[in-house]
């Protein structure tokens, strides 16, 4: 079976490869703290299906502990290594395997395995705690070899961590006017593509979460970061197919045979 991508918004993909479903970092609220889901109705039920879970940070819109205790009993969760203490939550999750992992290390399911990298981000539990967890990116090898970046910033030596890939996911927004260090806009994300090399690309986290009273100040942030990266990415990688997906959509990306 072709490898699948599926965006439901924000950083929640599915990744179908291999016979098995992997969903990147969940998030099924409509509402989170300030946050309003702006764009794109829930991600359905089926959405909560996968065999791997995989968490990049402990930021409350990447580990999101509601939609994670939404998951059906038994599902293998991959967090980053420290997650379980900087978020006592997690422990009364009891109904889902939980797995810590860092850099460098793996986790298999069946005939894929994911590896862990490095991200260039705030790993924290904000808005308080010591950073007790690092940020990650996993690339999941199977039948292609797909990279979901999290949320980073460039960093010296990222292609050569991430290794030769076939589909790239990268974080091209946010969800507010301004995006700090350790983020990718528009801008970065083609560079990363151009760095990374990879066949196809899915931009995601962007036009879904937005503050709430905001949505008169600079709307162009919340609209414009995917329609604007496929713009650079044909410039500063133009043989990457770069398919830009609205919420729900699924594309088969070409993968190397």
């Amino acid at each position: 079976m072709p490898v699948e991508i599926t965006w439901w918004g924000h950083a929640t993909c599915t990744v179908e490869d291999s016979g098995a479903r992997v969903l990147t970092d969940p998030l099924f609220a409509r509402r989170l703290a300030h946050l309003r889901r702006r764009r794109g109705a829930l991600p359905p039920e089926r959405a909560r299906s996968a065999d791997l879970v995989l968490v990049s940070h402990l930021h409350a819109d990447h580990l999101h502990v509601p939609s994670l205790a939404a998951l059906p009993a038994g599902t293998r969760v991959v967090v980053p290594r420290g997650a379980l203490r900087a978020v006592p939550a997690l422990r009364r999750l009891g109904g889902l395997r939980l797995t810590e992992i860092g850099p460098g290390e793996e986790a298999a399911h069946g005939d894929l395995t994911v590896r862990a990298v490095s991200a260039a981000h705030d790993g924290r539990r904000l808005p308080v705690g010591p950073r007790r967890s690092p940020a990650l990116g996993y690339v999941v090898s199977g039948e292609a070899r797909t990279y979901f970046a999290g949320d980073t910033g460039l960093f010296d030596g990222m292609a050569e961590e991430v290794g030769t890939v076939d589909v790239a996911l990268l974080p091209v927004g946010g969800w507010g006017p301004f995006l700090g260090h350790g983020h990718l806009d528009a801008g970065r994300a083609a560079e990363a593509l151009a760095r990374l090399a990879p066949r196809s690309a899915v931009p995601v986290h962007f036009g879904t979460y937005w503050p709430i009273g905001m949505d008169g100040v600079r709307p162009h942030e919340f609209h414009s970061p995917g329609d604007e990266f496929v713009r650079l990415a044909a410039v500063r990688a133009p043989r990457v197919a770069v398919h830009l997906l609205t919420h729900g959509e699924s594309v088969r990306p070409e993968v190397a045979r």
